[in-house]
């Protein structure tokens, strides 16, 4: 980039010179700019103008501090002040009728051109006598300093339609330009400001900084913050999200999983099965697409170098019952800060429903086993087929420094339908039966009730297993389903078909499979968890008869707290009050009932957190956040409109009958890659990154960017205009009222 700061006073035509020279270079393709400052608004007083010229587009607005080239308009402006910043292997150009010889002792060392632009101009009648216009004269000899045709001056000055008289001084000028290296070092020269004097018009220092503290002007300030993006404040397993991101942006996927890693054990998990709130939070929904986190997760887990894992360095031993995300989030958490771990599960291989209820062409079971693996080698300690009772649960709390219960959801609800035997059949069971591979559908015309993920997932199953009708009915419509929207389309994709607002009355045996009776429904007034209450319809056909072979209840299930002492109460940390043993902490879905695998896996590890802050007094809960950077803070007119990368998925045709993982996931780390493409599409709302557009925006030049990162606002010269604010994208820089 070119800068340019001429000194000139009003009247001279300085900012118009400005223009002039902006204009040769805009006709020659390349980006300018041009603009002035004025030092007070009547003719003969002192100004500044600016210009700057680059090959790509120039985003810096505030003053010139370090020009490359000076042209000086006014004889009596010409003394050292005009070198302040002058980069030493520039030009300085003078509007003087001495030799250049004449100006050693002021500008030792620099390229120094003179032009009688003044006489030129008189001569050519271009303003008075008293007061000359020198501009269009001067872009003469610009030209011929900075390799200008004569063609190309001439074609500034006829597009800001000046000619004539104009065109021809302009040409005297940009031959009569005498340059001379002088003798002597250039140096660079910074700013001076002598005290308890501010500087006459004629004094040696003008061009210098202002002595007048302007900031006594202002009534608001500018000061920075950061805010926690609403990615970060949506996700509960309490993941950094815009820093994991980043990481992947800058290609640096050890960091990214690093980063991954202090909150979440099961990155590859849940990069496939998470729900993603933090993509309905995320700032983009409005601005074009959301930016695909979940799909970013898991390429962090898959691309990403593990760091190593510590074993036990603490005698305190711990006992976790149940071996699902929470247990899981929870015995990694406390492995991590060295205690001894043992794991109880019910089930003949750890997972809970990780593994026996979420199918392979969503979780294949080797990235479950692989980030059990990696808990493992904390020397966490797994015991298969244990089951705890009430009993055994008091037992655990004498033997153990503390106990963590996440058994999950145990109690499966229920629909009288009047009959069914063998031709009913319960979500959760109907899928354990498909892990274990001991069911099939082939040709079957199977029902699933229910509209939450389970019912996908054995509506999507049944259909691999050779259904040859898949049917999902559902008491509300398609909106309000809770299961996970893509897997809801992927099944529609596939084939299963979906009934909305209709609920099951009644089942009755046939010859050949069974007639289920339903009725059809309409939506009320919302109900306590904000989803309008289905209320049933009443009339002739109100009814209707579905033919079907299988019916899979998929209605949600219940915690079982048989396994709670009688009578036990829980404190807000999840801690069971009453016992004499030690800590009983309950958690999961058991506790919480929020149902989502990364709400289990921040459960898990605040509870890991706990139980270390109940045995030590070490308190390593991470501090209060910041306050969301939700969209009223983002300035989206900075940014560009970019269509989110989607990962590619498995065509239906392919996938309908086969349990092979339905998205392939990013796969490629090269630099433009979709995945890095995806991570550089985040907004990172609320974190500055750099970016310096309040720096380069500010008017007066008052803000500083440090080395170390750190910003420094010059409150003796802010006038508070608010510009650095307007300019920040993410929300940092912020206004207040003094």
């Amino acid at each position: 980039m070119i800068e340019i700061t001429i000194h000139g006073r009003g009247g001279q035509g300085g900012v118009t010179l400005a223009k002039l020279i902006a204009t040769a270079h805009f006709l020659k393709g390349q980006y300018a700019q041009a603009f002035g400052v004025y030092a007070a608004e009547r003719s003969g007083a002192p100004l500044q103008a600016f210009v700057r010229i680059d090959s790509t587009e120039i985003t810096i607005h505030n003053q010139v501090k370090t020009p490359d080239h000076l042209i000086v308009l006014d004889r009596t402006l010409i003394g050292p002040g005009v070198l302040v910043g002058h980069k030493p292997e520039g030009w300085i150009l003078l509007n003087t009728s001495d030799a250049p010889e004449s100006f050693a002792s002021l500008f030792p060392g620099r390229r120094v051109a003179v032009v009688d632009a003044t006489g030129i101009a008189v001569a050519h009648k271009l303003g008075t006598r008293a007061v000359p216009i020198v501009n269009t004269t001067l872009l003469g000899a610009v030209g011929r300093m900075m390799d200008l045709s004569p063609q190309e001056v001439e074609a500034a000055i006829a597009t800001l339609k000046f000619g004539g008289a104009n065109l021809d001084a302009a040409r005297a000028a940009f031959d009569a330009v005498q340059t001379v290296t002088l003798p002597g070092r250039a140096e660079l020269k910074s700013a001076s400001a002598p005290a308890g004097r501010i500087a006459g018009l004629l004094d040696p220092d003008v061009g210098g900084p202002p002595k007048i503290r302007t900031g006594n002007w202002a009534t608001r300030q500018p000061h920075r913050r950061r805010l926690q993006a609403p990615c970060a404040h949506a996700c509960p397993a309490e993941n950094d999200i815009p820093g994991f991101v980043a990481a992947v942006s800058d290609g640096d996927h050890d960091e990214a999983l690093r980063i991954l890693l202090e909150t979440t054990p099961l990155p590859g998990v849940c990069g496939r099965v998470c729900p993603a709130p933090c993509m309905d939070a995320c700032n983009r929904n409005e601005f074009d697409e959301p930016v695909q986190v979940r799909d970013l997760e898991r390429f962090a887990a898959e691309k990403g170098a593990r760091p190593t894992p510590t074993l036990p360095s603490r005698e305190e031993r711990i006992a976790i019952v149940g071996s699902g995300p929470a247990g899981l989030s929870c015995a990694y958490h406390l492995g991590r800060l060295g205690y001894r771990v043992s794991v109880l599960e019910a089930g003949d291989a750890p997972g809970g429903l990780l593994r026996t209820g979420i199918p392979e062409y969503r979780l294949p079971r080797e990235i479950l086993d692989a980030e059990i693996d990696y808990i493992q080698r904390y020397g966490v300690e797994f015991h298969c087929e244990q089951f705890v009772d009430r009993s055994a649960l008091l037992e655990m709390s004498r033997a153990y420094s503390a106990v963590f219960v996440a058994a999950g959801l145990q109690e499966l609800r229920g629909l009288d339908l009047g009959g069914g035997g063998d031709a009913v059949i319960q979500g959760i069971d109907f899928l354990d039966r498909v892990q274990e591979g001991s069911i099939t559908c082939e040709g079957q015309r199977v029902v699933v009730v229910g509209g939450g993920n389970t019912a996908v997932d054995s509506a999507r199953s049944a259909m691999r297993l050779g259904a040859s009708e898949v049917r999902i009915l559902y008491r509300r419509t398609r909106a309000e389903m809770p299961a996970i929207r893509e897997e809801i389309e992927e099944g529609l994709d596939e084939g299963v078909c979906l009934t909305e607002l209709v609920l099951p009355k009644r089942v009755q045996p046939k010859e050949t499979g069974c007639a289920l009776t339903c009725v059809r429904m309409t939506l009320g007034e919302p109900d306590a968890t904000g989803r309008r209450s289905p209320i049933p319809m009443i009339g002739a056909d109100a009814e209707f008869v579905v033919d079907c072979d299988l019916i899979v209840l998929a209605l949600g299930q219940s915690a079982d707290l048989s396994i709670l002492p009688e009578g036990a109460e829980v404190n807000k940390d999840g801690e069971l009050l009453g016992l004499t043993g030690a800590p009983v902490v309950l958690g999961g879905d058991l506790a919480t009932n929020e149902g989502t695998v990364a709400h289990a896996i921040g459960n898990g590890r605040r509870a890991a957190l706990h139980v270390h802050r109940t045995l030590t007094g070490e308190d390593l809960f991470p501090p209060e956040t910041e306050p969301v950077a939700s969209p009223e803070f983002i300035h989206t007119h900075l940014f560009h409109h970019a269509p989110a990368q989607h990962a590619p998925l498995v065509s239906p045709g392919q996938r309908r009958r086969s349990f092979v993982e339905v998205r392939e996931g990013f796969t490629s780390a090269e630099p433009s890659a979709p995945a890095i493409l995806e991570a550089k599409r985040c907004f990172n709302c609320g974190m500055c990154t750099e970016c310096d557009r309040c720096v380069e925006y500010c008017p007066e030049g008052i803000l500083l960017h440090r080395h170390d990162g750190e910003y420094e606002f010059n409150y003796d010269y802010c006038k508070g205009c608010g510009v650095c604010a307007s300019q920040c994208p993410r929300g940092v820089v912020y206004m207040t009222e003094l």
